[in-house]
């Protein structure tokens, strides 16, 4: 059987619908900030009602919504003030998150019946916590940098490499990790050293004179 072109418009409607179902958004956003989330594009006119749908860690499900035909708002279970509409959900349907925390991990799913089908954008965000960092020398020579109560863990490495052991804590309640490292030189004489920790939420790097003896 030949292959036909589709070319009617209740056709690629369809497409378009299947396109924007399949949208989804990893977004990393840093505590303490402010995060806008945005619906799927659609012809405002065709648009009926828009849900957002907040599933947060160890929290049931809240929703909002806008029925436009009434323009009337109703929220569902959502007892968190720090996340609202953007701006006025008749002019912008998109969320907004302000300030971050951390308790504000989830899945954010904005959903858009219109006279045209039903089209989704659903977000995974993640909050990002930069971690507290410190270097020290102990009685025994070595030096210890930390990187605590970070979110996600933070990766430390060493100028000049030395012979390191590096360990993570475990994760507390709210998400975070301390991963601490403790390096050695030997006899090779080292006066000074830097540890530089990569995270998602900033790279930082701390230097040290050792004493020697």
């Amino acid at each position: 059987m030949p292959c036909t072109w589709i070319t009617s418009d209740l056709q690629l409607r369809l497409i378009l619908t299947l396109f924007f179902v399949a949208v989804k958004t990893s977004l990393s956003v840093l505590v303490d900030t402010k995060a806008v989330l945005t619906c799927p594009p659609v012809l405002w006119p065709s648009v009926l009602v828009v849900t957002w749908e907040i599933v947060l860690r160890d929290k049931p499900p809240c929703f909002g919504a806008y029925r436009r035909d009434t323009n009337q708002t109703t929220r569902g279970n959502c007892t968190d003030k720090r996340i609202t509409w953007a701006s006025r959900p008749d002019e912008n349907p998109a969320l907004q998150v302000d300030p971050v925390a951390i308790t504000h991990d989830g899945n954010y799913t904005c959903q858009i019946v219109t006279s045209d089908g039903n089209f989704h954008h659903e977000y995974h965000l993640q909050v990002l916590v930069p971690p507290e960092v410190t270097l020290i020398q102990t009685e025994k020579g070595t030096a210890v940098c930390k990187a605590a109560a970070g979110k996600p863990a933070a990766q430390i490495s060493w100028t000049p490499e030395g012979d390191c052991d590096t360990e993570q804590g475990p994760y507390w309640g709210d998400g975070t990790v301390t991963v601490q490292s403790t390096c050695r030189w030997g006899s090779r004489h080292v006066l000074n050293v830097s540890c530089s920790v990569s995270h998602l939420a900033g790279n930082k790097s701390l230097s040290i004179q050792l004493s020697q003896g």
